[in-house]
């Protein structure tokens, strides 16, 4: 059961029904509240709300045995004693913007007028004064002074305290860890932004895939849903990145099943850096031919003599599966060992020697 409420007090409770003009909502006692069913009405007259809703609603008082409630105060209702409330309890009142007068706007509470600074007016998006003009917005009364006769109202600090909850909210959706869907928004060279449930959320290139990737337009692509996991949420800074490598089995985990120390490959360079080249063995998985095994010196811009793409052929130095890295040699490819082994077979002897190409010369 509610204590004895205060006029401008915050509650939360639920509708326990609808009826007319009037939502009834629990105050678990044998009385109800009450509240306009136009709070909730869109311009097509919608309610916004059903039985069994949860809502936050403010107390305006006692009125012919009814406990009567508001989620904004507004319209022809909002007398000086409502008003002057709704000052003292920062209870969300109901503007109607009249005109753009010098610094601001005029703005009609009832049958009171106050301003709003240019500097109150919206929330980040950047509108022409003339946006504003003719709507019913929603405002906090900042100052009350004289009666009623100077009002200072502000609609941007109604419209941050809803992102704020909106924030909240997603904070416990988007946590570090949770799997999310989203929609992509737009490419960048650095990575995608992706829009989940309004918030839009970094993509980074490198998260993509567990190959790399250098343009993202060939693998990602504007109104594309992709299914990642949050793994950095700074919600103090509204920055959070997700993964879509992170879903990816790590192919690292079972390296040692396909590679071995010794083992030749024919492979192809996937970058080129001042120290060595690396080697695309398969996907998502890269091995490094230091400079120092390529037979050239080490002042040599390598960028100029090997370039992505290029074919080399390497043998496994050592793996190092739990640091993900593997060392690699230049060799010769696996079709010159076919064909020396071929050339070497069809040149033995009926002995089944090994061939010997010295003694093969003496045969002569």
């Amino acid at each position: 059961m509610f204590e004895k409420l205060t006029p401008g007090q915050e509650i939360e409770t639920s509708v326990v029904a609808i009826n007319g003009d009037t939502v009834f909502i629990d105050m678990s006692a044998k009385s109800e509240g009450v509240i306009s069913s136009a709070e909730f009405a869109d311009e097509n007259g919608n309610l916004s709300v059903k039985e069994g809703d949860k809502i936050k609603a403010y107390y305006l008082g006692e009125k012919n045995g009814e406990m009567r409630f508001t989620t904004k105060i507004g319209g022809n209702d909002a007398d000086d004693s409502m008003l002057e409330n709704a000052y003292k309890n920062r209870i969300p009142v109901e503007g109607h913007v009249e005109k753009e007068i010098k610094g601001g706007f005029e703005v009609s509470l009832g049958g009171k007028r106050a301003f709003c600074p240019y500097s109150q007016m919206g929330f980040r998006q950047k509108e022409e004064a003339s946006y504003f003009v003719g709507r019913t917005l929603t405002f906090i009364i900042q100052e009350y002074k004289e009666g009623g006769k100077n009002i200072l109202v502000s609609n941007r600090k109604v419209l941050e305290a809803e992102y704020k909850g909106q924030l909240t909210a997603l904070s416990e959706k988007i946590a570090v860890g949770s799997i999310v869907t989203g929609t992509v928004k737009s490419l960048q060279s650095f990575g995608a932004f992706v829009d989940v449930d309004g918030f839009q959320v970094l993509l980074p290139i490198s998260e993509v895939s567990l190959e790399r990737i250098t343009d993202l337009s060939k693998v990602l692509e504007v109104g594309q849903e992709i299914t990642a996991k949050v793994i950095n949420a700074d919600w103090d800074s509204e920055r959070v990145s997700v993964s879509m490598k992170a879903l990816i089995k790590s192919p690292w985990e079972s390296i040692g099943e396909r590679f071995s120390k010794g083992q030749k490959i024919d492979g192809k360079i996937s970058r080129v850096a001042d120290f060595g080249v690396f080697i695309n063995l398969e996907s998502g998985i890269d091995g490094l031919v230091h400079i120092s095994a390529l037979g050239v010196d080490r002042n040599t811009n390598l960028k100029k003599k090997f370039s992505v793409g290029q074919e080399m052929s390497v043998v496994i130095k050592e793996i190092d599966a739990e640091n993900r890295r593997i060392a690699l040699l230049p060799s010769t490819s696996t079709e010159q060992d076919d064909n020396a082994n071929e050339y070497f077979a069809s040149h033995s002897d009926d002995s089944g020697d090994t061939y010997n190409p010295f003694a093969a010369l003496l045969k002569k």
